[in-house]
């Protein structure tokens, strides 16, 4: 059985505040972070945006610099001090970085072509292949880091930023890497909000997972970073990630959930834990009726009625590739704290979902943590997180 792994240090930013300790302040309060958006839309909705923006990249780094690279630079603020620490111990080779993202660059090649529309050339300092690709935040962040190990990106859609932690897991014990800082990072773009706009997925409102009536996803923007090591003082236990894919169909979940459940059995299964082991479940929790009816029955067949399960996407909306590193830190918070954030928007919850959902804040101790991250395509995932 492998052994777990330490995550010895996290670092956040999100529409609720770009530390732990705002994160933290907002769950214990059930404060949400969803509001309307800034950008001009044709429609309304609401969304986890981070006001203003971050400091631009260094000098050299220019050519690589939009909004989703400058949110790399500034996640690395507070964990600075970590990552000195981890390159005198294992050295710059022998740590991975790995990262999960679905909208890249996006919003930077939506400016461009604003800019072409409009003048008929596109900006003078503009690069497709720097700007938009999936690689550049590698870029910056290997430049930044002077990380020189085994490093891509993961682009499973919402599943990505759980991803990436399932590959530190294996390059780890494959004794390839010796640690690996690894996370997801989005931004919002008009391409995400209007492309869930027109498969009718879209909320006007703050989302309402588990609820009665919820009638789609609220989108949000943000980012986050973890340090996993062979061995170090840990803050929390990466237990194991277990990952399914049922391919049911492009955009729906398999109505009744088996990809779902098959990927919350495998992390059990690769812990060797029993569901009774489980005291909290992070839920996918999108709150379109599809998604939370196929997550509600997995869970419910695999752990029963009695576990307390949120979705925390009431908070900071769906953060699409960083939804999965944003939900682990946020595991982290629960298992360090002693508490369960209340599920924003469930009440009145829908009868038809057999599980636990608190509406109310639960102040309890848990040992085991699972955080479900499920995408497109029935790409399935569930990290498995356990107390020190």
């Amino acid at each position: 059985m492998p052994s777990p792994l330490p995550i010895t240090a996290s670092t956040v930013c999100c529409a609720l505040g770009d530390t732990r300790a705002q994160l933290l302040d907002a769950l214990l309060a059930g404060r949400s972070g969803l509001r309307a958006p800034s950008m001009a839309l044709p429609f309304q909705t609401a969304v986890g945006e981070i006001a203003g923006d971050f400091e631009p990249l260094p000098s050299d780094l220019h050519a690589w610099d939009t909004r989703q690279t400058r949110l790399a630079a500034h996640l690395l603020r507070d964990l600075t001090p970590d990552l000195a620490r981890v390159r005198a111990r294992w050295g710059d080779k022998r740590i991975g970085l790995f990262i999960g993202t679905s909208t890249a660059g996006i919003l930077h090649s939506e400016a461009a072509h604003a800019a072409w529309l409009e003048t008929g050339k596109l900006p003078v300092d503009y690069d497709f292949a720097k700007q938009h690709a999936y690689d550049g935040v590698l870029t910056v962040l290997r430049h930044l880091t002077g990380i020189a190990g085994p490093g891509y990106v993961v682009s499973t859609a919402c599943s990505s930023s759980a991803k990436v932690l399932a590959a530190a897991k294996r390059l780890i014990e494959a004794d390839i890497i010796d640690a690996a800082v690894v996370g997801g990072i989005d931004t919002l773009c008009q391409t995400t909000l209007r492309g869930f706009h027109g498969l009718g997925v879209l909320s006007q409102t703050p989302c309402r997972p588990f609820g009665a009536g919820r009638d789609g996803i609220s989108i949000g923007e943000g980012g986050a970073l973890l340090l996993v090591e062979r061995q170090g003082d840990a803050r929390a236990l990466l237990l194991s990630v277990g990952e399914s894919s049922d391919a049911h169909h492009v955009s729906a979940p398999h109505p009744e959930g088996i990809g779902a459940e098959l990927a919350m059995q495998f992390a059990l299964d690769l812990a060797g834990l029993q569901p009774d082991a489980v005291g909290h479940i992070n839920a996918h929790g999108t709150a379109t009726p599809l998604n939370d009816a196929a997550e509600g029955a997995a869970i419910s067949r695999l752990f029963g009625s009695d576990v307390p399960v949120i979705s925390t996407k009431g908070y900071v909306g769906h953060l699409l590739g960083a939804a999965g590193a944003i939900e682990a830190v946020i595991g982290m918070l629960v298992l360090e704290e002693g508490f369960i954030p209340a599920s924003l928007g469930v009440t009145p919850q829908d009868p038809e979902i057999a599980i636990h959902v608190p509406a109310q804040l639960l102040r309890q101790r848990c040992t085991t943590v699972l955080s479900n991250s499920f995408a497109f395509g029935g790409n399935n995932t569930c990290v498995a997180l356990g107390a020190p």
